[in-house]
């Protein structure tokens, strides 16, 4: 049996990985058309959108890793089916139950490249490539805003005008207020350099202070600063919430909630980032009973068809449940999960339907 295993985890793997890579090949293809629409803005060419379209695969692998599980498990199977091997098994007394296990057993190995991928490289990546397409534009990440990006800070009100890529702050103002949420002062700097250990160097400083109906000003060449807002928080702005890690989406959602903040969007992408390595083991277990359903007159491409429109299905599925829940405001935890589990459940009364039959 434990031969038996290892060559059914050969033939997965290989099948997999040959799907992954196909539809990788595909989405940077799409991402290239889109790019080109951008090419020639500032210093962004060609050399730049290829560079940029290869810093956004590790993004893609993440995404696309539970559809091609389901689509190659299905490939290997169909192919054992297809060769009599699979017939042979049965046979030879492999139940369906013996066969799960195997596949969750197989699963592990795809669950780790998942979690690598999700919450080491491919956030790394994403925020690489955007700022290089930022740079290369001679863009900022704020411009997009009217007034800047604003931010709560405690009792305090912080708006930057521009956050260059390397997290450099230009045009920050604080408003700060007492407990009565009278205004008391307000201070603006030129440039603002993260220090560390959220302490920012401002420079250019002028306070304004409101004292007894009366302003007083105040300028200083050079100040420390000590705010929540820090480079991971503003990272947000350059990497869309399904990409960031859950260490980064859970310390940015603790900042939301303390200070009074909606983090719904977050939450969801949180939990839907913690159920992505369980899709990818759901997704190997709704291949299996495709290998026991008429396996004398099913033939690949018809199984490899099903996997394609069960793995879109799924994907919009939880889409569409992540934007239910955030328009409805659903607990995140069900908003990202219950697509999972629902096909979870379809794969295991599937498999108990094709052991009656």
């Amino acid at each position: 049996m434990k031969l038996l295993n290892r060559y059914l985890m050969r033939e997965i793997l290989a099948s997999t990985l040959f799907v992954l890579a196909a539809l990788l090949a595909l989405f940077a293809f799409f991402d290239l058309i889109h790019e080109l629409g951008d090419m020639d803005k500032g210093g962004y060419r060609l050399k730049e959108i290829f560079v940029f379209v290869t810093l956004s695969l590790p993004g893609h692998v993440y995404e696309l890793f539970p559809t091609a599980a389901l689509i190659g498990t299905l490939f290997a199977l169909a192919k054992l089916v297809a060769n009599s091997e699979f017939t042979v098994m049965r046979v030879s007394g492999l139940s369906i139950h013996r066969m799960g296990f195997w596949l969750v057993q197989i699963s592990v190995v795809f669950v780790l490249i998942t979690f690598v991928f999700g919450e080491f490289i491919a956030p790394w990546t994403e925020r690489t490539a955007q700022q290089l397409k930022l740079k290369s534009m001679h863009s900022v990440v704020a411009e997009q805003f009217r007034s800047g990006l604003w931010v709560k800070d405690g009792s305090s009100f912080v708006n930057v005008k521009e956050i260059r890529p390397d997290s450099t702050l230009v045009g920050v103002n604080v408003y700060r207020f007492d407990g009565a949420h009278r205004l008391t002062d307000i201070r603006y700097a030129q440039k603002g350099t993260y220090l560390g250990q959220g302490e920012w160097r401002l420079n250019g400083v002028m306070d304004t202070y409101f004292e007894n109906g009366r302003t007083r000003v105040s300028r200083t060449a050079q100040t420390d600063w000590h705010s929540v807002l820090t480079p991971s928080i503003l990272s947000v702005l350059l990497v869309v919430p399904d990409q960031m890690s859950a260490w980064s989406l859970y310390s940015y959602i603790q900042h939301l909630r303390e200070n009074h903040q909606s983090a719904t969007r977050y939450a969801i992408a949180l939990w839907s980032k913690l159920s992505a390595p369980l899709a990818v083991m759901v997704m190997m277990l709704l291949a299996l009973p495709f290998a026991y359903h008429r396996s004398r007159t099913s033939n690949v491409s018809s199984k490899v068809f099903a996997g394609i429109m069960l793995g879109l299905g799924f994907n919009l599925f939880n889409r569409l449940f992540a934007h239910l829940g955030l328009l409805n405001d659903w607990p995140p935890m069900f908003s990202a999960m219950f697509p999972t589990i629902f096909f979870l459940a379809l794969a295991l009364v599937m498999m108990w339907w094709v052991e009656r039959v």
